[in-house]
């Protein structure tokens, strides 16, 4: 992990970013998804498509723990979710 970016295929914040409060919404190739942090934990979002997150049906989301590990288990299944479309 790096610090410019948690993952090796998304360009994602570190950690702290998302403990800060911060919501993330990026996409790949099609594959668009959205992190959302509350006091405990870190929900993603996936969904393909030009639409935004608010206006697209969101096909899948999990949550995790917002922490070190939960924050790596989150990056695992987006980049597995990924990882089935290609």
């Amino acid at each position: 992990m790096t610090e410019t970016s948690a993952s090796e295929i998304f360009d994602l914040r570190n950690l702290y970013y998302y403990q800060s409060g911060n919501i993330f919404t990026g996409s790949l190739n099609g594959f668009n998804y959205k992190i959302i942090p509350d006091k405990e934990n870190i929900t993603a979002l996936i969904w393909h498509g030009n639409l935004c997150s608010e206006l697209a049906e969101i096909e899948q989301q999990k949550e995790f723990v917002l922490d070190e590990n939960g924050f790596k288990e989150m990056i695992n299944w987006l980049e597995d979710e990924y990882k089935k479309q290609i």
